[in-house]
């Protein structure tokens, strides 16, 4: 991935942060030339190695566990919001018209040695993990529990997990740093406060990056 300087993302802490708030992944693998991704919701276990482990499952119909084998290199990329950016957002716009459109975005790459679990206790324990942690904001959070034994026992027999020792990671964030301070100012008040969930959401982002140096 291309990154310049002033997008690049290294500090660790945040790296771990974007995943939590973007968790669903896509896998990147290559077997035998092919190159396939899968999009998998993830769960970072951000004390198991040096930077982290990533645990999720995928159907056991998916191919993928008997094409691709344990110990293969992987990529896994997760996206956050991403926005057009219009010239006419910038006030320098209007001071000598040397502006052109752009695109905001925030992604981070993770690479790492991907693990196949077939066992039920971790399958179990995983799905318990990932229901609680996406089913915490609901009112009546629903729990794996409530669903009949027989019913959950069957659906996990027809997953498989898998863990990603992460390796590598690299985060980029495209907010405008390259820009001055009244023309990120003029991108962040008009994508928020525009129609576009996906601007109002960058907007927030930029937001919340606007007195963080990167890097």
């Amino acid at each position: 991935m291309y990154i310049p300087a002033h997008f690049n993302e290294s500090r660790l802490s945040e790296l771990h942060a974007f995943i939590n708030k973007y968790p669903f992944g896509a896998v990147i693998t290559g077997a035998s030339g092919h190159i396939e991704a899968n999009h998998v919701p993830l769960i970072l276990d951000p004390s198991s190695g040096p930077f982290g482990m990533l645990r999720g499952h995928i159907a056991r119909a998916n191919s993928l566990w008997r094409d691709v084998g344990s110990e293969t290199e992987v990529l896994v990329l997760f996206q956050g919001p991403s926005s057009y950016v219009s010239p006419s957002l910038y006030p320098s716009k209007k001071e000598h018209g040397k502006v052109v459109p752009t695109w905001n975005y925030g992604v981070v790459h993770a690479r790492g040695r991907l693990k196949w679990e077939h066992d039920p206790k971790w399958l179990r324990a995983l799905v318990g993990q990932l229901t609680d942690q996406h089913e915490a904001n609901q009112l009546e959070p629903w729990r794996v529990s409530d669903a009949p034994e027989e019913y959950v026992a069957k659906m996990l027999d027809a997953i498989v997990g898998l863990e990603i020792s992460i390796t590598e990671l690299r985060g980029k964030l495209k907010l405008s740093q390259n820009r001055s301070e009244s023309d990120r100012e003029g991108v962040r008040r008009g994508l928020g406060h525009g129609p576009d969930a996906n601007a109002v959401a960058m907007a927030a982002l930029m937001s919340g990056k606007s007195n963080k140096s990167v890097g």
